[in-house]
């Protein structure tokens, strides 16, 4: 059994299969992403286990393993054959203890070459929230809810530009609104192992374009050190008119759920104050979605020119927008991109 760090762990990983054993319930917490769960034992069986440990003692403990895992042998072998027809495959725990351990042997019997993480899951976590930030140059679109951040960060992708679409990786689009029609968020440890990875998908050097957003999306907290550099960071912000932002907000809200837009305007009501509350759920029964967009920009005008104050830009530049043409304006961001932060010649 041969034992990696991290760093290189993770380096074999963009072209081995990575094989996770611990149990369902701890991989659904968070994992590597990309990694396959093979697990040596099941949430109840671990349970078992650890309650022998502690009344009987490890030997009776071990032994139970050996029990649980033996029947399964056959089928974890076969299961690898699938996933690694080259042989190669990258395991991990916990800790890099025992399960590991065990789980590497008998691919290696099977004549797989292993490389195990020294530390196990827990070393990569650690590993990640130490480099998570360094050494990174971000640059943050910003503007008032409806300026199309979104689709400007897609288009600057398309245009060959580094992007981290932190939405998306939090599967909620940071309003009241943004957890409609998308189902259920990631853990906050996951959404963290997926930041990860998609930032190191780019080279030290490429500076990375993020949408501006407050320190919580939905139910997900983005880590301090990764969320101070956001704050900090030069931004541009986009400028379009409040008919253009209405449309934009329509098309990406109004097919929702009426019952569940409803309900969201319930949950802000002490902010709206009752009158505009009651107006608002109005033009919703109506199906004036535009109305109701009209009478909440006020409210995230307020909120995101407050959220703006409290941080120490770096360097803010505005940019105006009279429609959403890409062909007309990404060349621009990109340019105004360069005025802020240039990639190193050579």
């Amino acid at each position: 059994m041969n034992e990696i760090g991290p760093r290189e762990f993770l380096s074999q990983a963009l072209r081995k299969p990575v094989v996770d054993v611990r149990s369902p319930s701890e991989y659904a917490q968070g994992h590597i992403p990309g990694a396959i769960n093979l697990h040596l034992f099941t949430d109840e069986e671990r349970a078992r286990i650890g309650t022998m440990y502690k009344m009987i003692g490890r030997s009776r403990a071990f032994d139970m393993g050996l029990d649980i895992v033996g029947p399964k042998m056959s089928g974890f072998v076969q299961a690898a054959r699938k996933f690694a027809p080259g042989k190669q495959i990258l395991v991990h725990c916990w800790r890099g203890g025992m399960r590991s351990a065990s789980m590497s042997w008998l691919l290696e019997t099977a004549g797989f070459s292993i490389n195990v993480l020294k530390g196990g899951y827990k070393a990569y976590r650690s590993y990640i929230r130490e480099n998570l930030v360094t050494g990174r140059k971000f640059i943050i679109l910003g503007g008032l809810t409806g300026s199309g951040k979104t689709l400007w960060l897609k288009k600057l992708a398309e245009s060959g530009e580094a992007i981290v679409d932190l939405e998306r990786l939090a599967n909620h689009r940071g309003s009241v609104f943004g957890g409609i029609g998308l189902g259920a968020q990631p853990t906050n440890e996951q959404f963290e192992n997926n930041l990860f990875h998609d930032l190191q998908s780019y080279h030290q050097d490429q500076v990375i374009w993020l949408e501006d957003e407050s320190r919580q999306i939905g139910r997900i907290f983005m880590p301090e050190p990764f969320f101070l550099a956001m704050t900090t960071s030069s931004l541009i912000r986009i400028k379009v008119s409040d008919e253009l932002r209405i449309k934009v907000i329509g098309d990406e809200y109004a097919g929702l759920d009426p019952e569940r837009l409803a309900a969201s305007v319930r949950q802000i009501s002490k902010r709206l104050g009752g009158l505009v509350t009651s107006q608002c759920l109005e033009l919703l029964e109506n199906g004036d979605f535009a109305g109701v967009v009209r009478l909440l920009l006020p409210y995230y005008d307020k909120t995101y020119s407050h959220s703006l104050q409290m941080r120490n830009r770096q360097e803010i530049i505005d940019l105006d927008l009279v429609d959403y043409d890409p062909e007309k304006y990404a060349g621009k961001l990109i340019e105004k991109r360069l005025s802020l932060i240039q990639y190193p010649q050579g």
